[in-house]
C-alpha cells in the first residue's frame, strides 16, 4: 500500500476544530454589542492562523479553518445563499437529552449562489497554509431535510419538493466559485443520509410531511447535478454525520438502507463515514463501494470524548473493513468534527490534537 498524494488523504479529518478561548471571548463581546465586526474578524484571523499551523505541525496533508467564522456547521452557509434566511423557531433540533438553539432556515426567494462570504473565508485559508486547504460546506440534501412545514414561500415555490432544480443549480455555481477561488478539496457535510438509516428519524421526517420513500433517489439526483460542475482536478467528498452537538448524537442504525444509493449512485470522490460506536453497525455495507478510485475514510476515533483510543484496536478495525473494501480504497479520520457549533464537544484542546496526531501515526503505520 502507498500513501496518497491527493485528497482524501490516508490521515484526514472532517473539518471543525474546538473554538479557542480568545475566539469565544471575542464572539461573546461581539454578540453583546461590545465590539465591531472588524474586531471579531481580527481575532478570527489570528486564531485561524494558529490552528492551521497546528494541523501542519501534526503532519496532516490538509488544513481547514476549523469553521472558526461560523456558529453552526450548516445554517451560516445556508443563510448566506440567495433566497434563504435564518429564523427563530419555538424549538431547537432534538439531540439525546438536549436541544440546540431554536433556529432554522426558510425559503423567502429563488434559491441561488452569488457573492457568498464563505468564498473569502476559503481564500484566507488558502493564503495561510502550505498544505492542501480543505473547505467544508453543508450538503444540498440537508437544506431540504431541515425545512419545517410552511418554511417555503409559495410566492416562489408551490411546495418543499419544488426547490430541487434551483438547489442543484445553486450548488453547481458554488462548486465553480470555490474552484475559481483555488479550492481543490471541497466537502459536503450531510446528516440526511444518516437519518435515513434510522427508523426513529424516518418517522419524524414522515411526520413533517417528507416523502421519505423517495428521498434517497431525489437527494442522489440533486447531489449529482451539483457535482456535474466539478472539474477533473477537484475532489469533492461527503461526511455522513449522525448528529454532533456538545458530545451528543441523534441517529442510530447501520448504513445498509442507504449504502447502494450513497456509495454507488452518488458521484462523490470519497465518503467520511462514522464508525466510532455500535450505533453505526458493521462494515458490510461498504461492499457497495465500486472498485476503483473512490475512497472511504473510516471515522474510527470518536470526537465526543477525550479518551484516546488504543492503536491496536483501530488497526484491527481497519483490517475488518478491508474484508469489504480494498485497503487501498480506505483512509482514517476522527468520526466527526470537534465543534459542529460554537459550543463544541466536551473534550480538551490537548485531547483533540492528540486524536489528530494518532490518526497521522496510525495512517503512516498502516499505509506507509
Amino acid at each position: 500500500m502507498t500513501d496518497r498524494t491527493k485528497p482524501p488523504f490516508r490521515a484526514d479529518h472532517v473539518g471543525s476544530i474546538l473554538r479557542s478561548a480568545p475566539l469565544k471571548e471575542a464572539r461573546e463581546k461581539y454578540e453583546k454589542g461590545e465590539s465591531s465586526a472588524g474586531d471579531l474578524k481580527a481575532v478570527e484571523d489570528t486564531e485561524i492562523v494558529k490552528i492551521i499551523a497546528r494541523q501542519e505541525e501534526l503532519g496532516l496533508k490538509l488544513a481547514t479553518d476549523g469553521e472558526y467564522r461560523r456558529s453552526w456547521w450548516h445554517f451560516d452557509f445556508y443563510g448566506m445563499l440567495d433566497g434563504v434566511e435564518i429564523y427563530e423557531l419555538d424549538h431547537g433540533i432534538q439531540f439525546q437529552g438536549i436541544q440546540t438553539k431554536p433556529r432554522s432556515i426558510r425559503i423567502v426567494g429563488k434559491i441561488g449562489f452569488s457573492n457568498h462570504p464563505m468564498l473569502e473565508h476559503f481564500r484566507f485559508l488558502k493564503a495561510h497554509t502550505k498544505v492542501m486547504p480543505k473547505m467544508t460546506i453543508p450538503s444540498p440534501s440537508v437544506l431540504h431535510f431541515r425545512l419545517e412545514p410552511g418554511a417555503v414561500s409559495k410566492d416562489f415555490y408551490p411546495h418543499r419538493d419544488a426547490i430541487f432544480d434551483d438547489l442543484g443549480a445553486a450548488y453547481q455555481k458554488a462548486v465553480r466559485a470555490f474552484y475559481d477561488a483555488g479550492c481543490r478539496y471541497l466537502q459536503f457535510d450531510d446528516t440526511a443520509w444518516a437519518y435515513l438509516c434510522s427508523d426513529v428519524e424516518l418517522k419524524k421526517a414522515r411526520d413533517r410531511g417528507l416523502d421519505v420513500d423517495h428521498l434517497q433517489e431525489t437527494y442522489a439526483r440533486t447531489i449529482n447535478k451539483a457535482l456535474e460542475a466539478k472539474p477533473a482536478d477537484m475532489t469533492i467528498t461527503t461526511h455522513v454525520c449522525r448528529g454532533n452537538f456538545r458530545s451528543t448524537w441523534i441517529s442510530s442504525g447501520g448504513y445498509e438502507p442507504v449504502a447502494q444509493n450513497l456509495l454507488a449512485n452518488c458521484n462523490y470522490d470519497g465518503y467520511f463515514l462514522e464508525y466510532d460506536t455500535e450505533r453505526a453497525g458493521g462494515f458490510e455495507p461498504l461492499r457497495f463501494l465500486p472498485k476503483g478510485d473512490k475512497i472511504v475514510v473510516l471515522g474510527l476515533l470518536t470526537t465526543k470524548v477525550g479518551t484516546l483510543e488504543n492503536k491496536a484496536d483501530i488497526k484491527r478495525r481497519i483490517e475488518e473493513a478491508s474484508k469489504y473494501v480494498a485497503l487501498d480504497q480506505l483512509a482514517l479520520s476522527p468520526q466527526c468534527g470537534f465543534a459542529s457549533t460554537d459550543e463544541g464537544n466536551i473534550l480538551a484542546e490537548s485531547e483533540q490534537w492528540a486524536k489528530l496526531r494518532m490518526v497521522v501515526e496510525i495512517a503512516e503505520e498502516v499505509w506507509g
